[in-house]
């Protein structure tokens, strides 16, 4: 057989007409032995190209793991072998992706995500499971009849990550900020109004109160404050990916349209895009020359803040550490 490089098997939800809404991959069911793969391909005509529905006899067979505690009258199994790692071609090759980022197993940007929003269907998320919207208002107008209650959290084509993965030493305050597909790294706290997009994270402690926008990522130590943006890459013509490096603050309302090195300060309220206008200043405060933000992308120990009786953007080096507090990201 070609080499693997992911496999797994998943539990899913499907519409009424047979399709798939969503697929859970439980982590001990990734990266399967070469044995269970080798005895399930005889089901699959082309050698599981396209993923494999798995019916109760196809799971009897497969005797060197136990399946059968995952079946349900309601669930689905699916089985998926990728020899390679191309654009998304299915909804179990999406949401494979997805629990690979958010089990750590892979980093953001380091794998083929493309076309993953024509794969995924839109999902009504609700206090029953995932629905089609399509089928929903049928449901509602039943529990309506019968006296009981429907709740629709949302409509979306990501599910929340915490209804599928819990990442280990974590804070997150609202759940439903996070979607599946995050990369959240041990020791990050995720307060209220932060928000971690798909393909995106942080890689260690740190903590976020602003939103880390889709390819984003924020490295070990750094505090994007209350409010802060960084600039993704999904919409707005914005095609360059952005980084945060370690140990650095984003003040409150703040926005970042280029990569940082580490140890740099942005003023809360300013909004640093690659076109932004720079002056570069010495430590008695007077202006050296004026260049482009994007010339300053991922030089460390940079102070950017916005002089107050001109209105323009100035950067200085800077000599003073930002500290976490150690206490509040060890969540144990």
């Amino acid at each position: 057989m070609n080499t693997v490089k992911w496999s797994a098997i998943g539990i899913g939800t499907k519409n009424q007409e047979g399709n798939w809404l969503e697929i859970f991959y439980p982590k001990d069911l990734i990266n399967l032995d070469s044995n269970i793969i080798e005895e399930a391909s005889k089901f699959s005509a082309d050698d599981f190209e396209t993923p494999l529905d798995l019916s109760k006899e196809i799971v009897k067979e497969l005797s060197t793991i136990n399946l059968n505690d995952y079946l349900s009258d309601s669930s689905h199994l699916v089985m998926i072998v990728l020899r390679e790692d191309k654009k998304i071609e299915s909804v179990p090759e999406a949401y494979l992706k997805l629990h690979l980022l958010s089990y750590r197993e892979v980093k953001p940007n380091s794998i083929n995500l493309d076309n993953i929003f024509a794969m995924l269907p839109t999902v009504a998320w609700t206090s029953e499971g995932p629905k089609d919207p399509d089928e929903l208002p049928e449901i509602i107008k039943d529990r309506k009849i019968s006296g009981s209650q429907i709740h629709v959290y949302s409509l979306d084509k990501f599910p929340n990550l915490t209804d599928y993965v819990i990442p280990e030493g974590v804070r997150i305050a609202d759940s439903s900020r996070v979607r599946l597909g995050a990369y959240v790294g041990e020791g990050t706290t995720i307060m209220h109004e932060g928000q971690i997009n798909f393909n995106a994270g942080t890689l260690g402690k740190g903590m976020v109160e602003g939103r880390i926008a889709q390819g984003v990522i924020v490295d070990e130590g750094s505090d994007i404050g209350g409010g802060a943006s960084t600039l993704g890459t999904l919409s707005g013509g914005n095609d360059l990916v952005i980084s945060v490096g370690k140990d650095c603050l984003l003040g409150a309302n703040s926005g970042l349209g280029i990569s940082l090195g580490d140890r740099c300060i942005i003023e809360s309220g300013l909004y640093l895009t690659s076109a932004s206008k720079v002056e570069i200043i010495d430590d008695n405060n007077q202006v050296l020359k004026t260049v482009k933000a994007e010339e300053l992308s991922l030089k460390p120990d940079l102070l950017f803040i916005r002089n107050s009786l001109t209105g323009s953007i100035q950067c200085k080096e800077r000599k003073k550490d930002v500290n976490l507090n150690e206490d509040l990201h060890s969540n144990n």
